[in-house]
Order: C-alpha cells, then structure tokens, then sequence
C-alpha cells in the first residue's frame, strides 16, 4: 500500500530539515535517506532518528521561498564573476572589486535579477530544467545585453574597457545556463533516489527480541523495504532504539500507521503463546495493514531477506487453541522399527502422515499412490529430509497404485508384510464426487474393501482408516462412502481379524488440497470476489501436522474397531475466515455500506450434497481416550456377512454403471444418509440428454 500523493509529496519536501531546524522532520522521514544514515542514532524525541543527509537533500528540504531566494543570491554572484572574468579577459589582469569595475557590477545585478524574474527563470524547478529554461535564459540575457553593451560600450566610461559591455553578457548566459545544469543533474538525482525511497513498503515488527532484530537487519541490507520500527510487550523496550530503530507500544499502532505510512506489519513472535498470537492478531485485523509471519531459516541464514520471503500469515493462528505436545510414546508405538504402508501418499493428510512417520524411524516406510506426480513430490520431499537429518526412515519405497486393484495390493503386502497401513486413500471433493458417483465409491469403499481384505490376509497389526466429519448424518455420496467404508472395518474387526483395525474421524484440515483456504488466497490475489456458498455455512477446522500426529496416537490407542473422533475445537463460519484473511492481507472489504472497499464477498448457493453444518458424533456419548484431543465414539455397524453380500451387489452395479441403482444400495447400508439432491452423476446426466445426429 503506497502512501497517498498529498505525503509523499510532503516527506520529499521536508527531506533533510532536522539539519535546517525543522523538528518535525523525523515523523515524516525517519529512518535514513540515500545520503547515508547513523547506525546507532540517538532519538529526537520525535518518533524517529536522526540521520546524516547531503547537502542536496537539504536543498530540496527547503520551502519554495528559500530555494528562490538562493537561487538570486547565486545569480547575483555570477554577475560579479562575469564582470571580473570579463575585465580578465581584456586586460589580463583581475580587477580591484571596489574600484571601478564595482559600477558595471553594480549594474549587472540591478538589470540581469529583475529580467531573470520577469523571464521566469525562478518559476523553474531546476531538477526538471530543460529546453525551454534554456530558452528563457537566451531571451532573458539578450535583453539584458542591449541597455548593459549600450552603457558600456556605446556610451563607455573612463577606466572600464568598452569590451566589457560585449563580453560580460556572454559569460553570464554560460554561466547562468551552466548554473542550471549542474543544479539539474545535481538535485535530480538526489530527488529520484529520494522518491524510490518513498515508494518502498514501509514495514513494522512485532518482536523486538532476537528474532525481529535478525528479521530488521536482514531487510535492511535487501534494500527493498524500510523497517519503520519495532512494536514490543515489553515496557522496559520502549523508545529505546535498536540499531537505529525505534521500539513504540503495542498500542501506539494506529497513530504511526499514519505517521510513517506503514503497510505491513511482520510478526517475529516466535517465542509467545498461542493465546497471546491469537490476541495479537485480532487487535491487528481492523488495522488496515497486511500481516505477515517470519521467512524461513535458511532466508535468514544468508543475511538478506527480500520482501517476497515474508510469508503470509499462517491462517492456523485464527483458530485460537493451542496444540496440545504429542505423546512420543504413542507416535512410535506402531511405526519405530516397523514396515509402515501409507495410502493416498502424495495427498494432503496422507503427505503429513508421511513426514511424521518419517520422523519416527521406521525400518521401511512405502508410499503408496495412484498419482505419478504426487507420488513422485513427496518421495522427493522425504529423501531430501532424509540426507538434510530432519527424517530418519531407513527405507523408503514409492509404490505407484490403486486400491481399487486387490492384485496390486495383495503383490505390495505380499513382498513387504507391514506390521501397519494408514489408510488415507480416498476421493474427497464433494461436489466431484457427487457428480462422479460410481468412481467415488469404487475408490471410497471397494479400495477400503481391498485394503482391509488384504490387512486381514497378511496380518497386518494395525489398520487405521481416515474418515471425515462428513460421514455423519451424510447429505451426499462422499460422506456416505466415508461412513461405510468405516462400517467395513467395524465389521471385519467385529467378525476377529488378527489385527487392530480403527477409525479416525475428524473435519476439514486448514491448506488442504480443495480445501477454501487456498482457495480464498488465490481470490484475495487475484482482486476477489472471494465466493462462499452461504453466508451461515460452518465448518470444524484443524491443521495438518495436527491431525497427522493425531490420526498416528489414535491408532496406537486402538482396541479393533475403534471408532476416533479428535477434538476440532470450537466451529467456524467460513465467512467469518474470508473476512479475517481479507483483512490480515491489509485489504478492506466491498459492502453495501463500503463500496470503496478492496475485496468483495460473494454468495454462489450450496452445491449438491452439501450441509450447512458438520457434525463428528452419530451418537451423543463419546468416551475419553488416553489422549485428551481423541475421544472415542460407539457407532451402529453391520455385521460382516451381511455385510460381504451388499458390497458384492454394489460391485456388480457398479461394473453395470448404474449410479441410481448404486445410490440406492448405499442409502439402504448407510440409514442416516439423507440425499439432498437428485443424482448428478455426469455420465448418467448426459445420457439423459437427447443426443445429437450425425
């Protein structure tokens, strides 16, 4: 955000006035010019520093009367030096200032000044002269020549040479032009190092402890950036100045926002509490600034930070809790020295797993999954932590498949024997699975089919399935395919497989593939409008890494058939979370009542099979667990032999694409589920259509 015409134009003006007596010149430009500044300046007193600045700067600091009123000063010296060149020039002699030759001097100011004035010479800002002050100089001179050659050289006077007359209004046009370019290339470029200055984005930092400091110094040296000052807690900090910088009161935001035209503020507040972050932020939202987090370890290992290594805020922090330290006992139960298989691999939660476990030293760790790419990323990602130390898997094995194909699977299971499987495989979009349906249920349920046939084939210790909230009181395929795929391996631990087969249901996990907070970045970015679906949609919301150490402690706790449900904390309206991403980006919202405003909130409808609210409990009796962000929950299941027969009817309707017919199946095994729309397969849709001849 620049600051508005009317402050830059002022800060150019006062540039340098500390040094002319202008005490106000620190509010307007207070932490060093292209002159050069003090590394540790002491404090004026107010708000800023002072700074050594050039003798140019402090010409273009001065008032516009000033500047005039110098600029007739030097005009008026150039007159005498032309009459005394002029008299060296015939005589070869330099002439006594008080004889004679004081006359003509006399006489070239008295008529040059007033002609220079009327000719406009000192209309002209030097730093921009050109063509036509040149002009106005040739006229201006020439005017003056004719009266002064007349009196001197027409008329002449004793003791003065004639030639005076012809050769002094030369060497004042030379001299008077020259005057005005040097003054041009002199202030000008003065005058542009001051305005790339001014344009810079003004930054503050929340921190002035290690950290902020670090952060201070490394901006400095990119040059891309003025650090304005420090914002601190600490009373004991304030108006001390930190290699230069000056450290204000938290609650002195507002007033220098507008003092120094700040446009970002960095949070180096590395060491504070999650409470206090999340406080810290809310006050910072109706500030108009855009926040931003520290840039990483190795930016700041090198000395030099650009502005593009800040990083956005971490939209974690608007959750307002914080994480509870995983119990290490329970993340290595099933993974240290153990083969561990990882489905959906190369996904969001399925990535995450990974590097937790990676953490964990594993003797073999397979990823496993049907996307090339995906795979390939997060194969390539943990190699890399490997060789750098932050990973400690001994093996790591990527394995391209499907869990639709039991072949596949049985071969994987069969060459590595995992000890256990996180199950993380799964088509998740909602509306694409909806509009996919037969595929959604293939992959959803049939590949959990497969993958637990196979677990129970092999002996697999321990299968934890990752479900979601949506399988609750489902309102579209996707939730329905969740909860029966948890209800296949309730069933299968029901009937006696040799292992310990769970469930970890939780909600939405914030940066997430789909997921609205990339979403709403890319919006923000672009201009907006920032689409929501409702304006009272609401969603349970938990980071990443969180649900991955989660979902991992989960299934060390499991007994078979484990239903995990983890604490999301408390709900949030997604228009709650666009108006905070908005404002932390250090835009304004576009309403009715703000229509100058930045980023406009669109409502575009719920899409098929969504819910305005989600729930994590079918029943209401969830029961604590070892862990207090995991509870465990009793849901209703099928018994497997049941069970075993309607999935083999689903196989067959799906090998005859009938997604109606598949619907159906799955509304009569999954009874809370309650369709809010008609089936929208596309296929089926097409086919409904009438088709065009050839």
């Amino acid at each position: 955000m620049a600051p508005p015409l009317s402050r830059h134009l002022r800060l150019i003006g006062r540039i340098g006035a500390i040094r002319l007596g202008y005490p106000w010149f620190n509010n307007y430009w207070p932490h060093g010019v292209s002159g050069g500044q003090i590394g540790s300046a002491p404090d004026n007193g107010w708000g800023g520093r002072l700074v050594a600045v050039s003798v140019s700067e402090q010409v273009l600091a001065l008032p516009r009367p000033a500047k005039r009123a110098i600029a007739l000063g030097v005009d008026a010296a150039l007159c005498a030096l032309s009459v005394q060149l002029a008299y060296y020039l015939r005589t070869n002699e330099w002439a006594d200032p008080l004889g004679p030759m004081l006359w003509p001097t006399l006489t070239s100011i008295v008529l040059a000044l007033p002609l220079f004035v009327v000719f406009g010479l000192y209309r002209a800002i030097f730093r921009y002269a050109g063509a036509a002050a040149l002009i106005a100089i040739v006229q201006a001179v020439a005017m003056f020549a004719i009266p002064f050659a007349a009196i001197y050289t027409v008329a002449g006077y004793a003791a003065i040479p004639r030639t005076i007359g012809l050769i002094q209004p030369i060497l004042l046009f030379i001299l008077v032009a020259g005057s005005r370019a040097l003054a041009g290339a002199w202030l000008g470029q003065s005058y542009r190092n001051e305005v790339a200055e001014a344009d810079k984005p003004r930054v503050m930092i929340y921190g002035a402890g290690a950290s902020g400091r670090q952060v201070a110094s490394a901006l400095q040296v990119s040059g891309q950036v003025r650090v304005v000052g420090f914002l601190d807690d600490d009373q004991t900090l304030w108006k001390a100045t930190i290699n230069g910088v000056r450290v204000h009161a938290p609650d002195q935001l507002n007033k220098l926002i507008d003092r120094y035209g700040v446009s970002d503020i960095l949070l180096a507040i590395n060491k504070a509490s999650r409470a206090r972050r999340s406080e810290i932020i809310t006050h910072l939202k109706g500030s108009g600034l855009h926040v931003r987090t520290m840039p990483g370890v190795d930016e700041l290992a090198k000395g030099m930070v650009s502005f593009s290594d800040l990083k956005d805020l971490d939209i974690e922090d608007l959750l307002g809790r914080a994480p509870i330290p995983p119990d290490e006992t329970l993340l290595r139960s099933n993974v240290t020295g153990k083969v561990v298989l990882v489905t959906g691999a190369g996904g969001s939660i399925g990535s995450e797993i990974c590097r937790q476990i990676a953490r964990l030293e594993p003797e073999i760790l397979l990823l496993v999954d049907a996307s090339e790419y995906s795979l390939y990323a997060i194969h390539q990602e943990l190699l890399k932590a490997i060789a750098d130390g932050t990973a400690n898997a001994r093996t790591l094995i990527p394995l391209l498949a499907t869990v639709r194909d039991r072949r596949r699977i049985d071969e994987i299971l069969t060459s590595w024997r995992p000890h256990t499987i996180y199950h993380a495989a799964a088509y998740k979009h909602v509306p694409l699975v909806e509009h996919n349906l037969l595929e959604g249920l293939e992959n959803n349920v049939l590949g959990t089919v497969n993958i637990a046939l196979a677990a129970r084939e092999f002996g697999v210790e321990s299968l934890v399935l990752i479900s979601t909230d949506k399988a609750v009181r489902p309102t579209n395929v996707m939730g329905a395919t969740k909860r029966l795929a948890e209800m296949v391996l309730q069933a299968l631990a029901s009937d006696g497989v040799p292992g310990k087969f769970s469930m970890v249901r939780f909600g939405n996990v914030l940066g997430s593939s789909g997921s609205v907070v990339p979403l709403f970045r890319e919006q923000i970015a672009a201009g907006g409008p920032v689409t929501i679906t409702h304006p009272e949609i609401t969603r349970y919301f938990m980071t990443i890494p969180e649900a991955a150490q989660l979902v991992i402690q989960a299934g060390a706790m499991a007994d078979g058939g484990d239903v995990f449900v983890l604490d999301m904390g408390e709900p949030i309206k997604i228009v709650d979370l666009a108006k905070s991403m908005v404002e932390l980006s250090g835009l304004r919202l576009r309403t009715d009542t703000a229509s100058d405003g930045d980023i406009e909130i669109e409502y575009v409808g719920l899409r098929p099979g969504e819910k305005l609210y989600e729930e994590l409990l079918i029943g209401n009796d969830p029961k604590p667990s070892a862990h207090p962000r995991i509870l465990r929950a009793s849901e209703p299941f099928i018994a497997w032999k049941t069970l075993d027969a309607s999935l083999k009817k689903i196989a067959e309707t799906i090998a005859r694409r009938s997604p109606h017919q598949a619907r159906a199946l799955l509304q009569e095994l999954v009874v809370e589920f309650q369709p809010s729309s008609e089936v929208v397969d596309f296929v089926e849709l097409r086919r409904g259509q009438p088709q065009a001849s050839d």
